[in-house]
């Protein structure tokens, strides 16, 4: 698996929210993209990251950051979890994992002896004219939220 390095142009994309609205990659031309890519809305560790940056919304907001959580969950699963965590960003459905793939996330994971194809948790920040200038894939994921902020901050 290689994923998209910085410095590469974000891949565009459309995909549907958890209201089943379309929202595109374009849509926050002009603004900071934090694609984040988790792999089930509701487990644990996704639920720890999610709320990490919900958290963080005021500072990345000063930052001219929108935060954009992409999982191969279906809309419903989605809305589900924004209502049972009261997250406040946009979670989008990539349920055939294209847009995984063209970001380079999507491939073979490993967990408790078995072996199966999954999105890995790797997050880009896009740049307002749509380049990747970082790539965050070492973080655990109850300090994700905070990884970034430094990076922002620095």
């Amino acid at each position: 698996m290689t994923y998209l390095p910085a410095g590469s142009p974000a891949p565009s994309f459309t995909l549907h929210d958890q209201n089943d609205k379309p929202v595109s990659l374009a849509d926050f031309s002009g603004k900071k993209v934090l694609v984040y890519f988790y792999p089930k809305a509701m487990t644990p560790g996704c639920k720890v990251q999610a709320c990490g940056l919900r958290d963080s919304r005021a500072e990345l907001e000063q930052k001219n950051v929108v935060v954009l959580g992409i999982s191969p969950d279906p809309v419903a699963r989605l809305k589900k979890f924004e209502e049972k965590d009261a997250l406040n960003f946009t979670l989008l459905s990539d349920e055939d994992h294209a847009v995984a793939d063209a970001f380079g996330v999507w491939g073979l994971k490993k967990f408790m002896g078995k072996e199966y194809d999954g999105i890995h948790r790797i997050s880009f920040l896009i740049d307002e004219s749509g380049t990747v200038t970082k790539v965050f894939d070492k973080f655990k994921t109850k300090d994700h939220h905070q990884v970034v902020m430094d990076y922002l901050n620095e």
